[in-house]
Formats: C-alpha cells, sequence, structure tokens
C-alpha cells in the first residue's frame, strides 16, 4: 500500500505537470499552472516525508499537508477547467480525472489520519 500511494501521489504531479504544458504562456494561465505544479508536486513529496515521520504525531501533521496539498491541486485544476477555452477534449478530459483523482487521494490520506489518531487513544 506504502509503495503504491508512493507511486501514485508521484504520478500525479507528473500527470498535472504533462497537463500544465497544454495551456497558453499568459498571465491568467500562468498563476493557476504554477501554483498547480506547486501543490500537485507537494502531494507526494509531502507522502514520502510522512513515511520518515519520527512519531505518529509527526506521520499525522505530515499527512495533513498532503491532505491539503491534495484538495488545493483539486481546487486550481478547477479553476483551469472553467478558464479552458480552446476546446481540446483531451485535455478538459486529463483535467476531469485529475480531479477525480485529487479527491480519491484526499479520502484516502483522511483515512489514514484518521486510522493514525485511533493508534494514539
Amino acid at each position: 500500500m506504502v509503495q503504491d500511494l508512493k507511486a501514485r501521489t508521484k504520478k500525479f504531479a507528473i500527470d498535472c505537470g504533462k497537463l500544465c504544458r497544454n495551456f497558453p504562456n499568459s498571465r491568467e494561465y500562468n498563476a493557476y499552472v504554477n501554483q498547480l505544479i506547486r501543490c500537485s508536486s507537494s502531494v507526494g513529496a509531502n507522502y514520502r516525508a510522512s513515511q520518515r515521520g519520527k512519531s505518529t504525531a509527526d506521520f499525522i501533521n505530515k499527512l495533513k499537508i498532503v491532505e491539503e496539498e491534495a484538495d488545493e491541486s483539486h481546487f486550481f485544476i478547477e479553476i483551469l477547467l472553467e478558464l479552458y477555452d480552446l476546446g481540446d477534449e483531451n485535455v478538459k478530459n486529463e483535467m476531469i480525472r485529475l480531479c477525480e483523482e485529487a479527491n480519491e487521494l484526499v479520502a484516502i490520506i483522511v483515512a489514514s489520519i484518521n486510522t493514525a489518531k485511533s493508534k494514539l487513544k
């Protein structure tokens, strides 16, 4: 499971980066694209860091960052989806897929946080 999630969060970052290639270089797109690249790559980086947590509390705190960054990624993908007006259905479908992936990652991470919290009690 850990290895699968490591690979999955890394793939999410890479897929978001590849998605960002499709947007024009303009003021409105650049701001959102840069944010998406940052937060989507932070999902994987912080998940990896969580696996080296020094305690259960440290593990939980790092997973909370992963949750926030995945949710933020979802937000910026939604913004880009609403701004995107170039009509390429493949790009739109990829944005929808990545929104779904971000939601799934959030759900998995929240479940992991809840499990870890129950172990603290």
